[in-house]
């Protein structure tokens, strides 16, 4: 899947049933479902790539001491770039992936 695809998939009422969990969670979170992004985080925090999604949701509430633990947790430095190129460069990594 391309980043346009997925682009094109947050019009649906739901992400696609082929969708990995983390990619559902992305999926929400590009949709700024907050709730829903991080009970998918929270369900492998063994991850880093979810941890990584965690972190990038506390800051996002602007949860910045939580958000350091969860960068932490993924091995990687907290991100000093905007909300939106760090969604994106998490989309890109993970459609790379898939």
């Amino acid at each position: 899947m391309t980043y346009d695809q997925f682009s094109a998939s947050l019009t649906a009422s739901a992400p696609p049933a082929s969708f990995s969990p983390l990619l559902r969670a992305l999926w929400h979170a590009a949709r700024s479902e907050w709730k829903q992004a991080h009970e998918l985080a929270q369900e492998n925090e063994s991850d880093a790539a979810h941890n990584w999604l965690h972190a990038y949701l506390h800051r996002l509430e602007g949860d910045r001491s939580n958000a350091a633990y969860w960068y932490r947790r993924a091995s990687r430095p907290v991100f000093q770039g905007t909300l939106a190129d760090e969604l994106r460069e998490m989309l890109l990594a993970q459609l790379q992936k898939e």
